[in-house]
């Protein structure tokens, strides 16, 4: 079911949006009188399509993708027919170059709006929920990969990059890791420590065996909500019980339960329990990955901050565009060899199972949609022939130099785009099915 449920919020998000940027192109091209003879979501073969006037609307097969044919343009389909004739009135090839760009661009501005759109929605709704700096008073839990950099459990962090935070999770925001030359400055035994972040931190971040392993703040806790027939439940555990103790040994955060039970697979386990000021026991059975069944409600106080549409507006911009800010940076790392493309590029099984993942939640859905749109509208503008960005690229050359490049340019532009992007396409497909089996 969870699989379903990946490729369903998949399948939605990727639709809508490749439905909306293809938009973007379709109703540019027919603003400035360029017949446009199919629209279709989706990738051949044709599931359904309808007539409406000069155009052909329809759903392909393939829900990765989508396009919009317009006559007299050399696009994807490789068609070239039209390149034996003059140009006709209604066709791309015909009008000015300056039009031409506006068209290409079309796609790339919608999904900008749309991603924009989504973030100030989600913000204006929701507000911001987080946890102070300030009331994250026990410091971190520092998992190997911390460890491995110099913090420790128990560190305070109070600044990064030299800034006093407010917010636990500038911790981990992707100016640190994606950043040059990040620090973090620890209280540690009433002294201040400075621990120094490696440039190519990120690439181990990104290793599927470190993934969720990095920092969380110490929390004490409670009994939330219990797994249906499971252990925790079978012995009498309920919602609201405090546990003091596992096997006998005192413990307060939650970080100490999971280091003392998850070691013990499949065996016998006395919590000690204080349910409304009443101390009980409890013997139960953990199961074969060392659970027992119950989920956590943290006690650490969060801090809620309503917008104003106005602020929303502003914070809602910033959120988007730092997508676009961070996909720049993380190029960057790629190319000076900080950090694996393997690990750092994901295709649609990665973002399915990263991204959305098995639980429909409509917040979450509409969040990784509006990432999506903005990384799909950075994505398309690189100048890579085939793409918006590639055919952006040409058209400002045409309209610097004020020389039209040949048909057989843009054909062989094409046919070398093409074969780029069925390249990258093959390699992160490729690459989400290794992460997955390894």
């Amino acid at each position: 079911m969870e699989i379903l449920v990946m490729a369903g919020q998949l399948i939605l998000g990727l639709s809508i949006l490749v439905g909306l940027h293809e938009l973007g192109h379709l109703l540019a091209a027919k603003a400035f009188g360029m017949r446009v003879e199919q629209y279709f979501i989706g990738f051949p073969p044709k599931i359904w399509s309808i007539k409406r006037g000069e155009t052909e609307y329809g759903v392909g097969a393939i829900p990765l993708g989508g396009f919009v044919k317009i006559s007299g343009m050399i696009d994807e389909s490789l068609d070239t027919k039209h390149t034996q004739t003059e140009p006709l009135p209604y066709e791309f090839r015909a009008k000015p170059a300056w039009q031409r760009l506006i068209v290409m661009l079309g796609g790339i501005i919608v999904n900008v709006i749309v991603g924009i759109l989504i973030f100030v929605v989600l913000t204006y709704k929701n507000g911001n929920t987080y946890l102070a700096a300030k009331d994250a008073k026990y410091g971190i839990v520092a998992y190997d990969l911390a460890q491995s950099i110099g913090l420790r459990t128990g560190d305070k962090i109070v600044k990064v990059n030299g800034k006093q935070i407010t917010d636990f999770s500038e911790i981990k925001s992707s100016d640190v890791f994606l950043g040059d030359n990040s620090s973090y400055t620890v209280e540690r035994n009433g002294q201040l420590i400075d621990i120094d972040i490696p440039n190519n931190f990120v690439d181990k971040l990104a290793d599927k065996k470190s993934a969720g392993q990095f920092i969380e703040p110490i929390e004490p806790f409670k009994v939330k909500e219990l797994a249906p027939g499971q252990p925790a439940e079978k012995a009498g555990m309920k919602p609201g019980d405090v546990i003091t103790s596992v096997n006998g040994k005192p413990i307060q955060f939650y970080h100490e339960y999971v280091e003392l039970v998850k070691p013990l697979k499949n065996k016998p386990l006395t919590l000690g329990i204080n349910r409304n000021g009443q101390p009980l026991t409890l013997q139960l059975k953990t199961t074969e990955d060392g659970t027992t069944g119950f989920y956590p409600e943290f006690l650490l106080p969060l801090t809620r901050q309503e917008y104003t549409f106005g602020e929303a507006l502003a914070v809602g911009t910033k959120k988007a565009f730092q997508v676009v800010f961070d996909n720049i940076k993380g190029f960057g790392k790629i190319f000076r060899g900080e950090v694996s493309a393997s690990k750092a590029l994901s295709g649609p099984i990665g973002i399915a199972q990263n991204l959305f993942g098995g639980i429909w939640v409509w917040d979450r859905f509409w969040t990784v949609t509006g990432l999506l749109s903005m990384a799909l509208a950075f994505m398309n503008a690189l100048p890579i022939p085939a793409l918006d960005g590639g055919h952006a690229t040409i058209l400002g050359y045409e309209i610097i130099s004020g020389r039209k490049p040949s048909d057989r340019f843009l054909e062989a532009a094409q046919r070398v785009g093409m074969v780029i992007l069925l390249g990258l396409m093959a390699f992160a497909i490729f690459n989400d099915v290794l992460k997955a089996v390894f």
